[in-house]
């Protein structure tokens, strides 16, 4: 009898926990956007077509990765450029050809370069700003874009509010750990 009513106890107490952690969106947003859902109708069929306005993923916290993809493809939008510019060798039958080809050459080696490591190491960062470049180019005049990202405003409202939460409690985490270890020593 004891053990059923500590399992009841339990299974209330986490259902509670549970309950508290995934209310991120007040009670007078979530209206709101039912009010305007019914405001904004269009079908079923356009709004669950399959092709979701904003990504499902949560982003990676790791920002410098990111931005060193970036910077890395402006490398490699530069490097192409400059090779575009230098004179093809036919034109370029009055200077010396040894220099001219000397560059392109170095050119080209430095461009593989980064190419290289954008390859092997930033594809991950390179989808994600890939999809940062989209969401800047949503057509937000769109009826039908307008009524999808009503209906997926509540999930991605959820997990936005959940993302600085899950960044202190890893700190926490963090901090407790390292009190661990001082008191070992």
């Amino acid at each position: 009898m004891i053990a059923t009513v500590r399992a009841v106890g339990f299974l209330c107490l986490w259902l509670v926990v549970y309950q508290v952690k995934g209310s991120y969106i007040p009670a007078e947003m979530n209206r709101t956007i039912q009010n305007l859902l019914h405001h904004y109708k269009i079908p079923a069929s356009q709004i669950f077509d399959g092709k979701p306005i904003f990504s499902r993923e949560s982003p990676s916290s790791k920002i410098e990765m990111v931005y060193m993809s970036s910077v890395l493809d402006m490398y490699e939008k530069m490097f192409g450029h400059m090779l575009k510019q230098l004179p093809t060798p036919s034109s370029a039958s009055d200077a010396p050809t040894g220099a001219g080809e000397d560059v392109r050459k170095q050119l080209t080696y430095i461009l593989k370069k980064v190419q290289d490591l954008k390859r092997h190491h930033y594809q991950k960062q390179d989808q994600f700003l890939q999809k940062l470049y989209s969401v800047r180019h949503i057509q937000i005049d769109n009826f039908v874009i307008q009524n999808k990202a009503l209906w997926e405003l509540p999930g991605l409202y959820q997990q936005a509010s959940a993302l600085p939460d899950n960044g202190v409690m890893r700190r926490r985490r963090r901090r407790q750990a390292q009190r661990k270890t001082q008191l070992r020593v």
